[in-house]
């Protein structure tokens, strides 16, 4: 398999670079002959679209998988349209990376579809940040309870087959009181809410 490993200087011993796009080279290694070649990355100085060019360079020399520090969204994609895996967070030496991929040592790396299993080379652009958009105003006003929460259920729920029915010990007088009182709050509030929409 020809591997790409993003690099300071040539050659097997030459220490990894963080930097994809920005790299000052590539080592192409074979893995199976650990012939290799040195290829400088002439992308590292553009001013825009460094890591898309870097990409470019890599794919065309044929290699199947990338070992690099880290890499922008932008060239990653290019190199998962060319059918390239990517590895992130390698150091050391290109010689015992390319050693450690062998030995099954790195997890994972992106699959030539784009799916992402590797952190920092996910290119799942959802933005979930989870607000919740809850309008609930909960203007409980010293009552007890609030519009959207009451603590004690008007409607009892359904009790299971299983539970036999409780008996309450309050009177029932007491019981159509508290649903009186709790209607009342609940059309004031109801009203303060109109009075608040009016506003708007």
């Amino acid at each position: 398999m020809k591997i790409a490993a993003s690099t300071v200087v040539g050659g097997l011993d030459a220490e990894m670079d963080p930097r994809f796009g920005r790299c000052q080279y590539f080592v192409i290694v074979d893995s199976e002959t650990m012939n290799f070649e040195n290829l400088l990355n002439t992308s590292n100085s553009a001013s825009s679209g460094a890591g898309i060019q870097a990409a470019q360079i890599v794919a065309n020399k044929g290699v199947k998988l990338v070992l690099t520090g880290s890499i922008g969204p932008n060239a990653s994609q290019v190199l998962s349209s060319s059918g390239i895996d990517v590895i992130t967070g390698v150091s050391g030496t290109v010689r015992d990376a390319v050693e450690r991929f062998k030995k099954g040592q790195f997890q994972t790396a992106t699959s030539p579809t784009g799916s992402p299993t590797v952190p920092g080379v996910g290119r799942g652009y959802g933005m979930g940040l989870g607000r919740g958009g809850g309008r609930g105003m909960g203007r409980g006003y010293g009552r007890g309870f609030s519009l959207w929460q009451t603590q004690t259920p008007i409607i009892p729920p359904a009790r299971s087959q299983t539970t036999p029915p409780t008996t309450s010990t309050q009177p029932k007088e007491v019981d159509v009181q508290t649903l009186k009182d709790r209607i009342k709050s609940l059309e004031e509030q109801i009203k303060e809410m109109k009075k608040l929409l009016d506003k708007k």
